[in-house]
């Protein structure tokens, strides 16, 4: 690099992004992903030893990927190449890799390339940098927004380590936000401003775990507002990070009573087969910045205490809904977690399971100790007839697989702790069982 290039990469980077130009040098100052890059950890370990092998970095935007590339150019005493998929092509690789040939032969030195957005490669420009990178001849540093196990050759995938990194908490990006408005070297510290920590609370929120859109708030919040003429300062308040990132902030704190109001009148909309209200609650709980997973809690627990045996379906839509909200995230998330809510919302409706575990419970203070039936214990060991473990009705023995047997203790026998209701498939169960047990009583 020649004085004219490092000019005009000192120029580049003070216009670039106040995203861009903090990010930090050092793994010290990264924020966040403690979960890869805590002390103790695999790829922490690396990194500070500078042993990286080939890896791939994969999770939504904002949350560092590049950021940690760039940490590692910082870091690595190998040579560092940079590629974007979006613009580059083959003969850019194959440049790279002739380069890194180069190196090594002259110098012994590693070359680690980072391709950002790997995924659009298409599948000859991938198969490219096979070779390559299992002879070593390059340390792919690779990023991608997209599955790499679906998206990116999985002969590459199987080269390399692949760390997921997640959206990031509030917390972390409250961090970032403190840093930008303050940090005279690489945030916006020299512009005298400051921020609200109504304003910091509100973008750590709606930022929704992507860095770059509260920073992105920031930058413009700083570069558009008038100073205030009596302080001097600019001044970033709620409402002015309100305009900035185009959202506005609702009366919702998760920590305090509102929190608890609007769950209380999501989980009850549900429960009282109203599905606008519940979708109403849904969308109000998501803007202010609820977790997915509380929410998608709710809506399984509410699915066994309000629906049970009403709809057994109600359960595993629940569950499912869960699964694949946390898994995909925000903002599809929400399509997913008002299925949920929409399905529990408009299925019949039936406490019995509630009162069946409750007055079992109530049951088992009162009659803990009660004597299990002899002929109900386990009889798989040499001696247990002698005990009197006899005489147990096999239940597939009997028509329609059932059996007049007592299975209860004999202080509990006649206590009936599940009652099927009148709606939905318990009704059926009810006449199930009608059915089985009335035609055992005419056999008798």
């Amino acid at each position: 690099m020649d004085l004219f290039d490092y000019m005009r990469q000192e120029e580049q980077r003070k216009e670039a992004p106040l995203a861009s130009r903090i990010r930090p040098k050092t793994l010290d100052g990264f924020v966040g992903q403690e979960h890869i890059l805590g002390p103790g950890k695999l790829l922490y370990r690396a990194i500070k030893a500078d042993k990286l092998s080939s890896v791939i970095f994969y999770g939504p935007p904002g949350t560092g990927k590049t950021t940690l590339a760039m940490v590692i150019a910082n870091t690595t005493s190998a040579f560092f190449e940079e590629l974007n998929a979006s613009t580059s092509g083959k003969k850019d690789m194959e440049a790279v890799v002739e380069k890194a040939k180069q190196n090594r032969g002259a110098y012994g030195k590693k070359t680690i390339l980072f391709i950002d957005e790997i995924h659009r490669f298409n599948k000859s420009q991938q198969d490219f940098l096979l070779p390559h990178v299992e002879d070593g001849t390059v340390i792919l540093i690779g990023a991608t927004t997209e599955n790499p196990y679906f998206e990116v050759n999985s002969a590459l995938v199987s080269r390399s380590n692949v760390f997921e990194l997640k959206p990031l908490s509030a917390q972390n990006i409250r961090e970032l936000v403190m840093r930008a408005v303050y940090d005279n070297e690489s945030g916006m510290g020299s512009f005298n401003a400051t921020i609200t920590d109504e304003a910091a609370d509100f973008l750590s929120d709606v930022a929704e775990g992507d860095a770059r859109k509260a920073l992105n708030a920031i930058e413009l919040g700083i570069l558009s507002t008038e100073r205030n003429e009596e302080s001097g300062k600019i001044e970033i308040t709620l409402e002015v990070a309100e305009e900035c990132i185009q959202r506005r902030a609702i009366r919702y704190d998760k920590d305090g009573d509102n929190h608890y109001d609007i769950i209380s009148a999501f989980i009850k909309s549900m429960r009282g087969s109203d599905p606008d209200a519940a979708v109403y609650y849904l969308a109000k709980m998501l803007y202010g910045g609820e977790s997915v997973t509380f929410i998608a809690r709710r809506i399984m627990i509410c699915a066994c205490e309000d629906v049970g045996n009403a709809d057994p379906q109600a359960i595993q839509v629940a569950v499912s809904c869960a699964l694949a909200a946390e898994r995909v995230g925000i903002p599809e998330a929400q399509i997913i977690l008002a299925h949920a809510a929409i399905y529990v919302a408009t299925a019949p409706k039936s406490n019995s399971v509630v009162n069946a575990i409750f007055s079992a419970n109530d049951a088992v203070k009162k009659y803990g100790n009660a004597e299990v039936p002899p002929y109900l214990k386990d009889a798989h060991y040499a001696g247990s007839a002698e005990l009197g473990h006899v005489g147990y009705k096999y239940a597939h023995d009997y028509p329609m697989h059932y059996v007049d047997q007592q299975y209860l203790p004999d202080a509990i026998k006649d206590i009936k702790f599940y009652e099927p209701g009148d709606n939905g498939y318990e009704v059926d169960i009810k006449k199930w069982f009608d059915k089985i047990k009335g035609e055992q009583s005419e056999e008798k």
